[in-house]
């Protein structure tokens, strides 16, 4: 069997280049990730991902993309609909909690619909980062709730409605960035908090620790690991993410370029790995940083590749019952209530 990388890259633009094409075959990352700079329209798209599948033989081979909706929505019209923000879903719980569940399921599933076209197989969805009062704008109305079981309910929902539409979903932030007071894009959060605070962040990973796909946080949380930030630290993956909240999916480190970590592109995706994500998320596309990264990521483990291809299979033979415009009309009348 191929030796396969633990790392997704990103791509520099709506089409591979030569250099990248060469790099990508040697290389053979467990995935790729798409951005707003790839998202040109739908035939564009499908050349794209087919040409991905083609350059890795891989019928089940994962390529993600940020759809959540709102501020973060790489698809973004006049090609592709407006998808609102998951604060849309957390008001319409206030007062109606199971309508708010149809919707934010409803609204996934349509999602899921619109990457499938595409070739997207993965979205990176839900956040399940518990609303803290005071805290950085970087999640604000991208999260759930302010409570972690109307978190995990709406949480849910999104998981369901994109498999229900062919997509994977992924939960993130692990164990939960909802407390940062700074944005981790440009510099290190550092969260003081207790254990019994901080037991509160990890209820919705611990309801919904079943989910095929999950993203770490790069946030220093004092009371479990004060040297270093979750993607880095054997102690929260190893202790908190995978025993204390029991997840066993496949878990990608949020994206090595942020500003958060220190250290070369290569020590990154070493680290990452090394503390126990199974792949590193590398977004940028800029080519000598990839190069960098790649002299030093590791092969995907063998258990690894197991949850990668557990992961896939929840969305193996997916025929979609509605349309995406049955699913948005749906969605838009539950939300009138909130």
């Amino acid at each position: 069997m191929r030796r396969m990388q633990a790392i997704i890259y990103g791509l520099s633009g709506p089409a591979l280049t030569d250099a990248e094409r060469a790099f990508f075959r040697d290389a053979n990352p467990a995935g790729y990730i798409l951005f707003a700079r790839n998202c040109v329209d739908r035939a564009q798209m499908r050349r794209l991902t087919d040409e991905l599948r083609a350059l890795d033989g891989r019928d089940d081979l994962p390529v993600l993309i940020d759809q959540e909706g709102g501020r973060v929505a790489r698809m973004r019209p006049p090609e592709w609909p407006a998808f609102p923000a998951a604060e849309a879903f957390a008001r319409l719980y206030e007062k109606a909690p199971m309508s708010a569940i149809e919707a934010a399921r409803a609204n996934a599933e349509a999602i899921a619909l619109l990457l499938r076209e595409v070739g997207v197989t993965v979205d990176c969805l839900p956040l399940l980062d518990v609303r803290q009062p005071g805290a950085s704008d970087i999640i604000g109305d991208r999260a759930l709730g302010a409570e972690p079981m109307q978190v995990a309910a709406l949480g849910r929902a999104v998981l369901d409605g994109l498999q229900a539409g062919g997509a994977v979903g992924v939960v993130k932030h692990m164990p939960g960035h909802g407390r940062a007071l700074v944005d981790s894009h440009k510099t290190l959060p550092v969260v003081p908090a207790g254990e019994e605070a901080l037991a509160t962040d990890l209820e919705p990973f611990r309801s919904l620790a079943w989910a095929p796909m999950g993203m770490t946080a790069h946030v220093v949380y004092e009371a479990w690991d004060a040297e270093r930030p979750g993607s880095l630290s054997p102690t929260v993956i190893g202790e908190i993410i995978r025993r204390r909240i029991g997840f066993d999916g496949f878990l990608m480190s949020d994206d090595l370029g942020m500003h958060a970590l220190s250290g070369t592109q290569a020590e990154r995706a070493r680290g990452v790995v090394e503390a126990g994500c199974d792949v590193g998320l590398h977004c940028n596309g800029v080519m000598a940083d990839m190069e960098d990264a790649a002299s030093a990521a590791p092969a995907l483990s063998e258990r690894g590749r197991e949850r990668l291809e557990r992961a896939m299979a929840t969305v193996a033979g997916i025929a979609p019952a509605d349309s995406v415009e049955a699913l948005l009309e749906k969605r838009d009348a539950l939300l009138a209530y909130a």
